[in-house]
């Protein structure tokens, strides 16, 4: 059972989390920040047990979403919006310190990593809002969407879908999803994430998007795929002066070709999240205009969590999200 330790710690009952596609890159040594034998997991809502005697606005009995990232609100780079650079934080729940993949959780600084839940809205609604949800909606805003612009999103994955869906909510006339997968594409048209998903095998994307825009390309294209070649497609298939957002987390160096980019003009974006707009979201989700529950394709508890880390890395029975409640 966690203890408090510092006055703005608050202990948190877990009542609903998930598996990260991160929590498959600590387990296969691709976070060299990661503490070994950590407790796992970063995506949880659940209820407040206990508070720091700093804390002032939350109290036992809350509901609330936990944000993926610890920040203090109050350094140089919190107090611009950069809070995935907090030089007292960063990604600490399930990295460096034990995550949610248990049944309580200290959340260090919680008066600025936990957002009340709307009445509302129930634990699984506001599950992806610290993490995926937030990804996506950065990934989003950084693109510089306007009325009429054309978004292309590479992937399908969980951060892929949702940042389709806030693209469309900034404003993108046009969404355009590349996948191999045919589930997700699927899943991308059924629920109006997009206008068109594209197989990249069967469809060259470079072609393809600038048919669909006089010749010019996408607006803007958000790279949630972090694939071995999906980088060079995202420099491809932008317009000139267009801005490349990278929301993926990649395990290898990329190669930036600027002599076969020359005279594009492009603007590329990348970083971790920087996720300070959960309660934003979680209103967007109470208002209707978001939602997240076409990721979850699968449930289990936590004594079954192994098959449920195996079922999620593999993609067994298209898999997206395994919930653990």
């Amino acid at each position: 059972m966690p203890k408090i330790m510092d006055g703005r710690d608050a202990i948190v009952k877990v009542l609903c989390s998930t598996i990260c596609t991160s929590d498959i890159h600590i387990k296969n040594g691709a976070v060299p920040r990661a503490v070994p034998g950590i407790v796992l997991g970063h995506e949880f809502t659940g209820m407040v047990t206990e508070v720091g005697k700093d804390i002032k606005d939350l109290k036992p009995g809350d509901r609330v979403a936990v944000n993926c990232e610890t920040f203090c609100g109050d350094c140089w780079f919190c107090r611009r919006g950069y809070v995935n650079n907090c030089i007292h934080g960063g990604w600490e729940l399930g990295c460096r310190i034990d995550g949610c993949q248990t049944e309580y959780v200290r959340v260090p600084f919680a008066d600025t990593g936990l957002t009340k839940i709307p009445e509302k809205v129930s634990y699984e609604d506001a599950l992806f809002t610290g993490d995926i949800l937030s990804s996506a909606y950065w990934g989003a805003k950084l693109a510089e969407i306007r009325p009429g612009d054309t978004v292309a999103v590479i992937g399908a994955g969980p951060v892929g879908l949702c940042a389709a869906e806030c693209s469309r909510l900034l404003g993108a006339e046009k969404v355009i999803i590349i996948e191999r997968d045919g589930f997700r594409r699927q899943i991308a048209i059924e629920h109006e994430l997009a206008d068109l998903a594209l197989d990249p095998a069967e469809n060259d994307p470079e072609i393809c998007i600038k048919e669909l825009t006089d010749g010019r390309g996408a607006d803007s294209v958000i790279e949630a795929a972090g694939g071995s070649d999906t980088f060079q497609t995202a420099w491809k298939i932008a317009r000139p002066n267009g801005i490349v957002v990278i929301v993926a987390m990649y395990e290898r160096d990329q190669i930036l070709p600027l002599p076969s980019m020359y005279g594009k003009n492009l603007i590329f974006k990348t970083g971790g999240v920087d996720g300070c707009y959960c309660q934003e979201l979680l209103r967007y989700i109470e208002e209707g205009k978001l939602k997240t529950d076409f990721l979850i394709t699968h449930r289990g508890s936590l004594e079954n969590i192994m098959e449920g880390y195996r079922v999620f890395e593999n993609k067994e029975d298209h898999c997206i999200k395994w919930v653990i409640e």
